[in-house]
């Protein structure tokens, strides 16, 4: 069967496009959310408010992304299913993705008490800003089965390769979020718990347009299919995906929280520095992520339809995008990378700071495009396993070179350390890669 003709349709680069470019725009309000939040806080005229949106914040999705593996297992399980044009399966996935995210947010809300005792105890502050954040906290807890179940909506919707509806998503909640925002907190004076309240209000309504999104799912019985649902086979490589990439997403999450701890006993300025460098990675995670989405779903539908090739050329375009956009990154940073900094901080000394290991994030995108793309390959065929074994290898690598590089080198010895975390990364996967294509036939 020639590729044109195949089920899951020609992969082009335009294709790939298609999928990755709403992404990114997606991703792009995502900052823009939180200026927002901090922004009307600040209007109040107090430092405890900011304090208190910001650890609150940071404390909930730090509980939430325990569940993000729900994101990516659903998008390579679907994309699978799709691929192998199994319309019952998608159905059910989805219907077993929101059923993960309503009990993992029913335990959230009964364990509220325990989950935030623990989190100001790793975390503490002072007992203004702890009062407020505990109420901003009570009131967005009751968001947590929408927020949960929207990882699972999002995942579906890229393993169908309607990423489209993910931008609409994301506008809608950001959008809803920042006008609620600005009428609950400088129109009613609801302080913190008005913030809250506007976060509680787009997550429900967020998940009630995400299940309209996916209401191709729900057009026939298959959703309710629940001999399908919970078939003991299924739901153990559901299970088997899910905590393979859990363990994996905490790994590289101990990771990047190692480097932030350590850098914190370099001195006030070099951590504030590494604060304002450490944006540039999320830009580059946000910008990288839309091409590595779009291997997640072609690469599924690749193994799913059980075509190497369609898979082989689906991994190459979707990373040529991939390193095409590290390497503009690269650039955009050399070139205007000490202009960003100025924006983001008006300190003399943590700007001098920052520029000093600037070089670092001109070449990070370059270095890290392959663990970005390879991670978006193997979620999509689901070989999570392999991730993690490679996750393993590399993190051990990194604690090696940490050991060595930052004595010798202080806080260029930190940075050179991460790069080798993301350089391990990728050549880790890149050896398990001749595997994983031949696997597929």
């Amino acid at each position: 069967m020639s590729e044109a003709t195949a089920p899951g349709g020609a992969i082009t680069h335009r294709r790939v496009l298609q999928i990755a470019v709403p992404i990114v725009l997606s991703n792009a309000t995502v900052p823009i959310l939180g200026a927002v939040d901090t922004g009307v806080v600040g209007q109040m005229g107090a430092a405890a408010p900011i304090g208190a949106v910001g650890i609150g914040a940071v404390i909930l999705s730090a509980v939430y992304w325990i569940f993000g593996f729900l994101r990516m297992g659903t998008t390579g399980l679907v994309a699978q299913a799709k691929g192998a044009g199994d319309v019952a399966e998608t159905g059910a996935l989805l219907t077993r993705g929101l059923l993960v995210g309503a009990i993992g947010g029913v335990v959230l809300v009964l364990a509220q008490a325990a989950v935030f005792w623990g989190a100001f105890r790793l975390s503490p502050a002072s007992a203004e800003v702890e009062a407020l954040a505990r109420q901003y906290l009570s009131i967005r807890i009751w968001g947590a089965p929408a927020a949960i179940g929207i990882y699972a909506v999002t995942g579906w919707l890229i393993g169908m390769e309607r990423t489209r509806g993910v931008l609409m998503l994301q506008l809608w909640m950001n959008g809803l979020n920042i006008g609620l925002d600005l009428w609950f907190v400088l129109g009613l004076g609801w302080g913190v718990g008005g913030v809250a309240s506007a976060t509680l209000i787009a997550e429900w309504s967020g998940l009630a347009l995400g299940l309209w999104l996916c209401r191709g799912a729900f057009s026939g019985a298959q959703w309710r299919d629940w001999a399908r649902v919970f078939d003991p086979a299924r739901l153990r490589r559901m299970m088997a995906v899910n905590v393979d990439i859990m363990i994996r997403s905490i790994l590289l999450t101990g990771s990047f929280m190692t480097f932030l701890f350590l850098a914190a006993d370099l001195g006030d300025v070099t951590l504030a520095a590494n604060q304002v460098l450490i944006q540039f990675l999320e830009i580059t995670a946000f910008a990288l992520d839309g091409f590595a989405f779009a291997a997640e779903a072609l690469v599924g539908g690749a193994v799913g339809a059980r075509d190497r090739a369609r898979l082989r050329r689906s991994a190459i375009i979707a990373s040529q995008w991939g390193v095409a956009g590290a390497l503009a990154l690269g650039l955009v940073y050399w070139v205007f990378g000490g202009m960003i900094i100025d924006l983001m901080t008006t300190a003399e000394a943590v700007r001098g700071e920052a520029r000093a290991y600037l070089p670092w994030l001109v070449l990070a995108p370059v270095i890290g495009v392959a663990s970005w793309m390879y991670d978006g390959i193997f979620i999509g065929a689901t070989w999570t396993r392999q991730m993690r074994g490679a996750m393993i290898e590399a993190v051990a690598i990194y604690v090696m070179a940490l050991a060595i590089l930052l004595p010798l080198m202080g806080n260029h010895g930190l940075w050179l350390a991460l790069m080798v975390l993301n350089l391990a990364r990728g050549v880790t996967l890149a050896r398990r890669y001749p595997r994983l294509e031949a696997g597929v036939a």
